[in-house]
């Protein structure tokens, strides 16, 4: 059997954000194909294919949903690898973070992020900001062929 394509690598240690997200991409039908890491450490294993992810396919997922503040490796520097990697670069990352701080907002386009998003904190609010990143990076981007 062969690896399902995955669309969307939510990187979130938050186990209430992840809950949301899932709750949110599912109730606009986007949750097919996700995929849950919970560190910078891991989000980089799992997308360069090493460590606990050795040997898995090395498919581009269509979107990265990338929390900022993360344990062991912190998203500023997960976003510099992979926008640094030639194989990688192309990855639309979309910052997801409570940080409304200007210079985390700099810092992340000048590392190549595609969007930068504070997590709203009504639910109703974030999920209809699901549906539209779901709807965006999805259906409408058209990415470069891997």
């Amino acid at each position: 059997m062969t690896e399902s394509i995955i669309e969307i690598l939510l990187v979130e240690d938050n186990p209430n954000d992840v809950e949301l997200a899932l709750h949110a991409l599912k109730k606009n039908h986007l949750s097919n194909r996700i995929h849950i890491v919970r560190d910078g450490a891991e989000a980089l294993e799992y997308v360069f294919s090493n460590g606990a992810y050795e040997g898995r396919a090395p498919q581009n997922p269509k979107v990265i949903l990338l929390d900022l503040k993360l344990p062991k490796i912190d998203g500023l520097e997960v976003l510099r690898q992979i926008k640094s990697n030639e194989r990688t670069k192309s990855i639309p990352v979309v910052m997801m973070t409570s940080s409304r701080e200007e210079s985390d907002i700099v810092k992340s386009y000048q590392l190549g992020a595609n969007s930068y998003i504070v997590k709203p904190v009504d639910f109703d609010q974030f999920v209809e900001s699901m549906r539209h990143l779901g709807m965006y990076w999805l259906l409408l981007n058209n990415p470069p062929i891997a």
